[in-house]
């Protein structure tokens, strides 16, 4: 087995400064959020819950993703409260040891698909709201994440409205398993106002969502569940370039989070071969899938993909593009990846460079 690791080293000096693209913050109790709602929802809530596909009230499907197990163990605050929640410890193990200087929230909430679309908008307004209160707004480090309630695209496109003039939000946030396939017309209202600002899609997947992580259902086993993550990204890449998306909002940008990479040159290739034997039913796609692929999405490392012999990554890396790929740790979750650790390959300085930073600071604007 081959093997080229990178040296850990704790002196800022010698490591570029990481832009982390998955950072994951957290309540500091289950009902902090609703210190950011209107009295209407509270007293909603309190009768009612949180309707969502979600068969488990107030946790998530898998016992493994809900804060006392998904986490790492040592990412629990020492002054209490769950992972993630207390910015102080936040930035002493994330920020600071791993020498982060930017970080992208993608907070994990059912605001976006909570079956009662008004409380779904409010939710998603409240998030906003509580990530610059406690995170984004102290911590200059951090940007935020527009959660939006893309099922009502009218609400979806008021609330991007009312943030984008708040430089702390860098993305739009959107879960890819949504009610109809991600290309259709009912979101397109959500692509014109994304490009019209200049502000990527962020795609997370995650446990939340109105549909199963595979097309033929639920999965029997939480392993079932983790590796499908990028299932429900293989269908919104090919339902948004098969609609015309991209033809119709060519400077729209999407990210898709979390979901690896390696399995994006064989969709390339047959997306490709199916487009050119039946190029006739879909007209309006007028080039090759895979060149909207390659000027309209990026994609996160986290998980990556860890061959026995490494260097048929850095073949899979070089195939996408090393412009494509952005870093992230998906802190602090269990698969969390350490900068320093991250990518056993021998990578150039450029793609290093690139990848861990540069493409981030250039999607998001970061250093403007």
């Amino acid at each position: 087995m081959e093997t080229s690791v990178l040296e850990r080293t704790d002196d800022k000096a010698e490591t570029l400064g990481v832009v982390d693209c998955d950072v994951h913050p957290a309540f500091s109790r289950p009902d902090q959020l609703s210190d950011y709602l209107p009295e209407r929802w509270k007293q909603h809530i309190r009768e009612y819950a949180i309707r969502t596909a979600n068969p488990l009230l107030g946790t998530l499907p898998y016992p493994r993703l809900t804060p006392g197990n998904g986490m790492r163990r040592d990412s629990w605050p020492p002054a209490g409260g769950p992972p993630a929640s207390d910015l102080d410890f936040l930035r002493e193990q994330l920020l600071e040891q791993c020498n982060i200087d930017y970080g992208i929230l993608q907070p994990l909430a059912a605001g976006s698909v909570a079956f009662n679309m008004e409380l779904g908008a409010a939710l998603c307004s409240a998030l906003n709201d509580w990530q610059i209160d406690k995170f984004a707004g102290p911590e200059p480090r951090l940007r935020a994440s527009i959660c939006i309630p893309q099922e009502d695209a009218k609400d979806a496109v008021a609330e991007i409205d009312k943030r984008v003039t708040d430089r702390r939000f860098v993305q739009i946030a959107m879960p890819p398993r949504t009610i109809e396939p991600a290309g259709r017309r009912r979101y397109w209202p959500i692509y014109e106002a994304a490009e019209h600002y200049g502000l990527p899609i962020g795609l997370h997947t995650s446990a939340f969502g109105y549909r199963p992580n595979t097309p033929s259902g639920w999965s029997s086993f939480y392993l079932e569940e983790h590796f499908a993550a990028s299932n429900s990204l293989q269908t919104v890449m090919s339902s948004m370039i098969m609609e015309g998306v991209f033809e119709q909002f060519p400077k729209l940008k999407i990210v898709l989070v979390e979901g690896g990479f390696s399995w994006l040159p064989s969709l390339f290739w047959r997306m490709d071969r199916e487009w050119k034997r039946m190029r006739s039913e879909v007209p309006h796609v007028k080039r090759k899938p895979s060149e909207y692929a390659a000027e309209n999405f990026w994609y996160t490392t986290q998980p990556i993909e860890e061959p026995e012999k490494n260097t048929h990554l850095l073949d899979i890396l070089r195939w996408i593009g090393p412009d494509r790929l952005m870093f992230s740790t998906d802190y602090p979750h269990w698969d969390f990846d350490d900068p320093r650790y991250a990518f056993k390959v021998p990578l150039t300085p450029a793609e290093k460079s690139a990848i861990f930073r540069d493409n981030a600071i250039k999607l998001f604007g970061l250093e403007k």
